[in-house]
């Protein structure tokens, strides 16, 4: 996989991690004595994503863009992923009914990842670009393509790469998923607590929620401060 197809070291080792429990499980259930994948060696994959979010005032000027754009699915696109955190083939997948209220909330029922079912709370910002791209629609999907059918995502794709060259942002490759990479950096740049952060993205384990954080090393964000300030009165 890696020297012939070139896979990153984390594909790999996420395909290797299924190879294992398949293995694991036939142990299990007496199929085999023992596991011929015990003993395969996984590649380092390195405690930092590679894939880079969007700075604060990038992703202002893409939400800008969006905004002003004459397309309405641009802005629910971008809101979809940049503030909802959405992975696109969610945001692709949404359909109109798929909103609802819940509790007082404007809501959208994601289906997700592993055929996890969840409600997304949608902000108010989110909920005017859902509505706008919606229209007077009653079903359907909530993204479509110039064509008039579902987005998807090589359309959506291209979308993102058009705003991202109308709001000025020269990156070398523009693509869905750096929007969910953004979601996350900026929430923990906000000051959210990991763990929050973890359950709003929708990660089994918080390593993976540390791995998009570009910022973690950063300084200014040091909890020594804020233990500072907490103990000022003393100090």
């Amino acid at each position: 996989m890696q020297e012939v197809q070139h896979y990153k070291p984390s594909t790999v080792s996420r395909r290797l991690s299924v190879l294992v429990g398949f293995y694991r499980t036939c142990v299990i259930d007496g199929v085999l004595e023992h596991s011929p994948a015990d003993y395969v060696r996984r590649p380092h994959v390195p405690p930092e994503s590679p894939t880079l979010g969007l700075s604060h005032l990038q992703f202002e000027a893409i939400l800008t863009s969006a905004h002003e754009s004459t397309n309405p699915f641009d802005f629910a696109l971008v809101t979809m992923l940049g503030l909802l955190g959405l992975r696109i083939f969610e945001a692709t997948g949404s359909d109109i009914t798929n909103l609802g209220d819940s509790h007082g909330h404007r809501v959208l029922r994601v289906h997700g990842k592993g055929d996890k079912v969840v409600l997304t709370p949608l902000p108010p910002a989110v909920a005017r670009a859902i509505d706008r791209a919606v229209a007077d629609r009653s079903d359907g999907a909530i993204l479509l393509s110039h064509t008039g059918n579902r987005m998807d995502r090589h359309a959506a794709t291209r979308r993102l790469r058009a705003l991202a060259s109308t709001a000025g942002i020269r990156l070398p490759r523009m693509h869905p998923h750096m929007l969910r990479h953004t979601y996350v950096t900026t929430m923990l740049d906000a000051g959210v607590p990991l763990r929050d952060v973890q359950i709003a993205a929708r990660h089994a384990d918080p390593r993976t929620t540390m791995r998009y954080d570009r910022a973690r090393k950063n300084l200014d964000r040091h909890p020594n401060y804020i233990l500072a300030a907490y103990m000022a009165s003393g100090t």
